[in-house]
């Protein structure tokens, strides 16, 4: 049955220079819409969680210069992630404000439940149907004006991706409206609601809306209740709630969201039709989509992309285009040329020593940064952003879902864990998408301990692949085995449980070469201007110690753990010492090393998953303070270390008793 409009309701426009949130179940173009409006670039990807933070920007729209925000994905406004209740307490608190709910249009249902609550809100919007040309690739066909009709607000549908219909959707700014659908509740609960409503604050969003959300019960909005309205009303507020809540066995907040849903389908059934046969295209895409998470066809493909992946960073980027730059470009001229620059130039040893000599800025630095990182670095982003783009991620989530179980984590734990193979930092930061404490702690953990950043995975590989296939598969046995080991421990320690595998599942695309460029020249960007600084700075520190007899010193001092524990060279401490600045920068000295035949194969193998193991960069170490406390971060920085050393001295034994054959 659907719910009628309601005359009555405010019916009227907002201010024409009132802020814009952009608000929207997840993976549904927010971002994308976003940068198309303000011109401003956001990471976009096709899965959940891109957006973990608001981001804010500036647009001139109509001659009016406007604030436009982009909030993080929400499929309810009955918050049961951090993510929904940032977005919900913008809504409600954030003064006098326009929304843009965004939604996809092939899942209109979903964005159909987001436009009721927003009409319940009394908040002036306007519903965008992103992501139109997917639809209609599946035969799906949607009547906009009936669905305007029934919602009382301008629905666009664009492609935020191409631009079209971003135009109309700012010329809708100016005039957006309050929506005048009216959802009728059960009895009690319009009972419950018509107590509450006098008693509530005046909010950003209208009183009716507001006492369904603490009828929906959130202990954050309780405590915020409770400091304004005082513990009498609260306690009146709370009889209420519990009043309403007898004549139903299932939570408030279930059967509130029950029959939103059960509203948002009367509409959707009236103003969508599938009457025509979805096109070849969509045919070819839906079979892959479901081979993709099917049980036996889904590994051959996962094992496919991964080979993919590897020729194209391990061989491509780490062989070929490393030895152009670092044995073409910068060993034959930069490198050389420099040093009989240098030489004839600059009066002072020590200048000299520094900028071009063992631990110079030109010679070490910026060729390794350069010459040896970049390249790798640059080709694995390249093959991440066709990961990302393609909508191929969830669905690996899918297919480890039943592995991370056993580490207290579900499926949906893998999407900040492969963030982490871009960035560790970033990727702590995306750990918001899980739901409980927990979770989010032990993949914390698991980022800190054994997951490395694109830059350290790809040297790392290089290192790897001048050995034999035995190397590889060893790395790669012990740390998966580190982190299942180590998820099961802090799973049995932590206190608190998971939560239920909900993930939204976008559609599978083929990768656009603009969005894939967008995003590697922002990737590369961020390494130039964020990495070489630190590799040039490590240099530095290094230099310095050697100078001061330092870096012999701590040499002497580790030499019982490096050599005794380890099997290491005492030259490998310059790695580990600086691994903490940056562990792509350690890793990178000891690619140095096995080129130049100063670590052996045993000892090349248990270095590389030494410093995989190793403490957390600075970086990600201050994330970790950020998103979970000092004492987070110093526990697991402490945690870490002696326990990378233990394994790394534990495999240095197992490969010398047993001769593995490297």
């Amino acid at each position: 049955m659907e719910p009628a409009t309601n005359p009555a309701e405010p019916h009227t426009a907002a201010p024409a220079d009132s802020p814009i949130l952009l608000v929207g179940n997840p993976n549904v173009g927010k971002s994308a819409l976003f940068g198309r409006l303000t011109g401003m670039y956001v990471t976009v990807s096709n899965y959940p969680g891109t957006t973990v933070e608001l981001t804010r920007a500036s647009a001139r729209l109509d001659g009016t210069r406007v604030e436009i925000v982009d909030t993080p994905g929400a499929n309810s406004f009955l918050p049961t992630t951090d993510d929904e209740r940032v977005t919900r307490d913008l809504l409600v608190q954030g003064g006098e404000q326009r929304v843009l709910a965004v939604g996809d249009a092939k899942s209109l249902e979903r964005a159909v439940v987001l436009a009721v609550q927003l009409c319940e809100m009394q908040v002036p919007f306007a519903l965008v149907l992103n992501m139109i040309d997917e639809s209609r690739s599946l035969g799906i066909e949607i009547d906009v004006a009936g669905l305007e009709e029934r919602l009382g607000v301008d629905v666009v549908p664009t492609i935020a991706t191409t631009g079209e219909g971003v135009e109309m959707v700012a010329s809708t700014l100016e005039g957006l409206r309050r929506g005048r659908l009216r959802v009728e509740y059960p009895e009690e609960v319009e009972h419950a609601v018509a107590r509450i409503e006098p008693m509530l604050p005046a909010t950003s969003i209208a009183p009716r809306a507001l006492a369904l959300m603490v009828l929906g019960g959130d202990p954050p909005l309780d405590e915020w209740l409770r400091s304004v309205v005082g513990a009498a009303d609260f306690d009146t507020i709370a009889l209420a709630r519990a009043e309403a809540a007898a004549h139903h066995r299932e939570p408030l907040s279930y059967l509130l969201n029950r029959t939103r849903l059960a509203a948002a389908h009367g509409i959707t059934a009236a103003v969508r039709s599938r009457d025509e046969a979805p096109t070849a295209v969509g045919r070819v895409v839906e079979r892959l989509d479901r081979a993709t998470t099917h049980t036996l066809w889904g590994i051959p493909i996962l094992a496919a992309v991964l080979y993919a992946a590897y020729q194209f960073v391990g061989v491509f980027g780490a062989g070929t285009l490393v030895g152009l730059l670092e044995e073409g470009l910068f060993g034959k001229f930069i490198n050389p040329l420099s040093t009989r620059l240098i030489d004839a130039i600059v009066p002072f040893a020590w200048l000299r020593d520094a900028l071009v000599g063992e631990y110079g800025v030109i010679t070490m630095a910026l060729t390794y940064s350069l010459a040896l990182v970049l390249p790798i670095v640059g080709t694995f982003f390249v093959a991440f952003g066709v990961l990302e783009d393609s909508g191929y991620l969830p669905r690996l989530a899918i297919m480890v879902n039943r592995v991370m179980k056993r580490i207290g984590l579900n499926g949906k734990a893998v999407l900040p864990m492969v963030l982490g193979l871009g960035c560790d930092t970033m990727a702590t930061l995306t750990t918001r998408i899980l739901e409980t404490r927990k979770e989010r702690l032990i993949v914390i953990l698991l980022l800190a301990l054994g997951v490395p950043c694109s830059a350290q995975l790809t040297v790392i590989l290089a290192i790897l692949g001048a050995l034999s296939p035995v190397a590889v598969m060893i790395w790669i046995g012990v740390v998966l085995g580190v982190l299942f080991l180590v998820g099961r421990m802090a799973n049995a320690v932590l206190p608190g449980r998971g939560s239920d595998f909900v993930l939204e599942i976008p559609p599978l695309r083929v990768p656009r070469i603009k969005n894939i460029l967008v995003k590697t020249l922002a990737r590369i960007e961020w390494y130039l201007k964020e990495a070489v600084p630190l590799f040039v700075l490590g240099t530095l520190i290094l230099f310095v110690a050697d100078r001061l007899d330092v870096l012999g010193w701590l040499e002497r001092a580790v030499e019982p753990v490096l050599g005794g524990l380890l099997g290491l060279p005492r030259e490998t401490a310059a790695t580990f010492i600086i691994g903490f600045l940056r562990r792509d920068f350690g890793a990178a000295g000891l690619y140095h090393m096995a080129e130049t035949g100063a670590l052996d194969a045993v000892q090349a193998v248990v270095a590389v998953v030494t410093i995989t193991l190793f403490i957390p960069c600075i970086a990600n170490f201050f994330m970790i303070v950020k998103e979970r406390g000092w004492r987070t971060g110093v526990a697991i920085s402490a945690f870490v270390f002696p326990f990378a050393i233990g394994v790394g001295a534990l495999l240095n034994w197992a490969l010398r008793a047993f001769e593995v054959p490297l």
